[in-house]
């Protein structure tokens, strides 16, 4: 069942004093960059479910992996791509790469936005830096172009978002920015750890349950070769009389 975990969190903070809400304000202020909202606008935007994306959530005739279905079962209820996140306990790159096929796929719509595009191809490893940059005109695809091939010239060992950097195509903050963002998104987040354990609990009493006729089987099995190997000699002894 779908749960607004983050409106629930944030419906929280709102009712604390004010002391600490400064408090919490100040310390994430030394955080965040307030000049780069890259995650900020991929994270809020809906996906918009399409009619074909209707009909496959409705009628599963691909037979998709389940994380699909999640994905177009939340656009049809005008969920966030945060909200998605928080409630598969999936990361923002795997999100990336379903979002990202359902676009393709023609389930869900292409974002107004290019930004989003953007942001989703550079988190599921679609584009390299480089094309992230070119997408969002920072820079020229020939100037890119030419980065590559000087690049494999290059005799330092170094990556080469960092490469642009001394370039001079882009700033040292930029691909920072690139680097936080992409390692972040690896990460899976639970925002309500009383949620997930209940799902781990139910997966090892299955579990249990398996290993349990497993070892069942076994005896069962190491009886049978017993009485087998008893019928066997039998035979023989019957034989050599």
């Amino acid at each position: 069942m779908q749960r607004n975990f983050l409106e629930q969190f944030l419906t929280k903070v709102s009712h604390f004093p004010n002391w600490v809400k400064e408090i919490i304000y100040m310390k994430l202020s030394e955080d965040i960059d307030n000049d780069d909202d890259m995650a900020f606008i991929f994270a809020t935007y809906k996906p918009v479910l399409t009619y074909k994306g209707k009909c496959e959530l409705d009628y599963k005739k691909s037979n998709f992996d389940a994380n699909i279905y999640n994905i177009l079962n939340f656009a049809d209820t005008d969920s966030s791509i945060s909200d998605i996140v928080l409630n598969t306990y999936m990361s923002m790159e795997e999100i990336a790469n379903y979002f990202l096929f359902c676009v393709d796929e023609g389930y869900t719509q292409i974002p107004d936005d290019s930004r989003i595009l953007n942001i989703a191809g550079l988190l599921a490893g679609k584009y390299t830096t480089g094309e992230y940059f070119v997408n969002n005109g920072t820079i020229s695809t020939e100037q890119l172009n030419d980065a590559v091939g000087n690049f494999k010239n290059e005799k330092t060992p170094k990556k080469f978002g960092q490469f642009l950097v001394d370039l001079g195509l882009i700033s040292q903050k930029q691909f920072n920015k690139i680097l936080s963002l992409k390692e972040e998104a690896k990460k899976r987040f639970v925002l309500d750890h009383n949620e997930v354990p209940k799902i781990n609990q139910e997966y090892a009493k299955v579990a249990d349950k398996y290993e349990k006729q497993i070892e069942d089987l076994k005896k069962e099995n190491l009886m049978l070769k017993n009485k087998l190997n008893q019928l066997l000699t039998m035979v023989k002894n019957n034989d050599n009389e």
